[in-house]
């Protein structure tokens, strides 16, 4: 792969010796195994294929979204209590994947062996949620029995109409207004059941050792129309201002992530929380994030900044290709054990833009603040707030939402996000890390008595061999790291931000996007 395909710290060279994608023990924990398959296959192969097609993954309530009123003082107790929601979605998954042939012989099966199980975990650890919250003197939440209730759910694309937070004001506070089709989509929704999608890995190339990705999640950019560009900005890439608003930007550059810094942590979500994300996360900036990290923690931290009056946080899962070999952490936590299998690659560019908005000045943001933009689990969860954009170098006027882009030779992969930049002037976070930020209206000014700060803008390029499809088996796949469950569709993209500019550097920033220059 070149200079982008990260340098191995631990290879594992992966053998054609398995007739499908398989769990395996490896260290006494579940560990995904990346194996190619052979032309010997089992007898019970299309009894296993039917069972599959009936439960692919397993769709819970998302409890943490439904939490918009926390206690300062109950938030470390009910984090750690989600995280541990979280890990026991991921243990059914394992389960529901390693149980195929008992599945096929039992109608009953899931319900019985997994998720009935799942729900008497749920209840009881949201049922701890409930008492933190009290204790702190807040309000437990209601319906403790729906909340726990989780479904099996086969491999289809969440309801079109449901709407992406791409910066249209879909998102202002808690409201989820209006959203994207998910129309640009020429491929379709159908997530490529009638190609072999159904299969959960078990064919050659079939990636990521039986949760995906499979070939309906990719699509030939070049049969897109055009649709604008990435959603949230104009067509130049800047905010659509006219004569009014603010018009300057500020980049920052902070390398693309050459010293190999990954942890499978998320210290905005899970605090406290070792491999709270269940997936590994690429970091430039601020060198100190993880799990554990306080803000003081934070703010004395190195950076890979170039400006060092900047030791902001910011990252995003980590891009793999399925290549049949392994990375550093084949058999870790976040890695192999949590169904993320590949080589991690290294962007060839991480361009970090702060722009402006279109009605008014920016004000400057408060130190840690912090802002998550798309949903790790909107496989799930549904489009609300999903914000994703795929595309290819040449070829930007052309998004993808639900697809990852095929790029023809000489072109690389983008993916680009644009976050909220309207603020609630108050918090620095808030209970479901969504309510204290919001994307612009319409017309492009903020609602609710919100802010306008920097929009943060982050574009990745990838250097990566497109993959190769036939006979509805994909080969060379990529995919973003998940959880398992969400099966590396490429609607989880997301990418997070953790703000540590000084104030000497956070005043010239405001200062150059409110005056119309373009600064680094």
């Amino acid at each position: 792969m070149g200079r982008n395909t990260r340098k191995r710290r631990s290879p594992l060279a992966v053998r054609a010796v398995a007739a499908s994608a398989a769990l395996a023990v490896a260290g006494g924990g579940l560990v995904w195994a990346n194996f190619y398959a052979s032309a010997g296959e089992s007898s019970d192969r299309n009894n296993i294929k039917a069972a599959a097609a009936q439960v692919a993954t397993i769709d819970c309530p998302d409890v943490g979204q439904q939490l918009t009123d926390v206690p300062d003082g109950a938030r470390q107790g009910v984090d750690q209590e989600l995280a541990k929601l979280d890990q026991q979605v991921t243990e059914a998954y394992k389960r529901l994947a390693d149980t195929r042939q008992a599945q096929a012989g039992d109608a009953n099966y899931v319900n019985n062996a997994i998720l009935s199980p799942l729900k008497s975990k749920r209840v009881a650890t949201i049922d701890r949620i409930g008492i933190n919250i009290k204790r702190a003197g807040g309000k437990p939440p209601q319906g403790t029995d729906q909340l726990a209730e989780c479904q099996g759910k086969q491999v289809e694309q969440p309801a079109a109409g449901e709407g992406q937070n791409q910066g249209d004001g879909q998102n202002q506070g808690d409201q989820n207004q209006g959203g994207q089709d998910q129309g640009q989509n020429q491929g379709g929704q159908d997530q490529g059941q009638d190609q072999g999608g159904q299969d959960q890995g078990q064919d050659q190339g079939q990636g990521q050792g039986g949760n995906g990705p499979d070939a309906g999640d990719f699509q030939d950019i070049t049969q897109v129309q055009p649709n604008g560009g990435p959603k949230g900005v104009g067509g130049n890439g800047l905010p659509a201002n006219g004569d009014s608003g603010s018009t300057g930007t500020f980049t920052t550059s902070c390398g693309t992530n050459s010293n190999n810094l990954h942890n499978s942590d998320n210290v905005i979500v899970a605090p406290g929380v070792s491999n709270g994300a269940q997936h590994q996360h690429d970091y430039v900036g601020n060198q100190s994030n993880n799990a554990f990290a306080s803000d003081q923690d934070l703010a004395g931290a190195e950076t890979s900044c170039q400006n060092q009056g900047d030791k902001s946080s910011y990252f995003w899962p980590v891009l793999r290709v399925q290549n049949g070999q392994d990375d550093f952490d084949a058999n870790a936590a976040g890695g192999g054990q949590d169904g993320n299998v590949g080589q991690i690659l290294e962007p060839s560019e991480a361009q970090l833009k702060f722009v402006g908005n279109k009605t008014s000045d920016v004000v400057a943001m408060p130190t840690a603040l912090r802002i998550i933009t798309g949903d790790a689990k909107s496989f799930v969860n549904g489009l609300a707030n999903a914000n994703t954009n795929w595309s290819c170098t040449g070829f930007e006027d052309r998004q993808l939402t639900d697809k990852y882009p095929i790029c023809p030779e000489g072109s690389s992969v983008v993916r680009t996000s644009n976050f909220q930049s309207c603020w609630d002037g108050q918090n620095i976070d808030s209970a479901n890390h969504r309510t204290h930020v919001a994307f612009v209206q319409q017309d492009g000014s903020c609602g609710n008595g919100f802010q306008a700060i920097p929009q943060l803008q982050v574009r990745l390029v990838y250097d990566v061999q497109a993959p190769q499809i036939q006979n509805g088996q994909v080969q060379n796949a990529f995919a973003v790291d998940s959880f398992p469950d969400q099966l590396h569709k490429p609607i989880t993209d997301h990418n997070d931000f953790i703000n540590f500019f000084d104030e000497n550097t956070m005043n010239q920033v405001v200062d150059c996007i409110n005056s119309g220059q373009d600064c680094q």
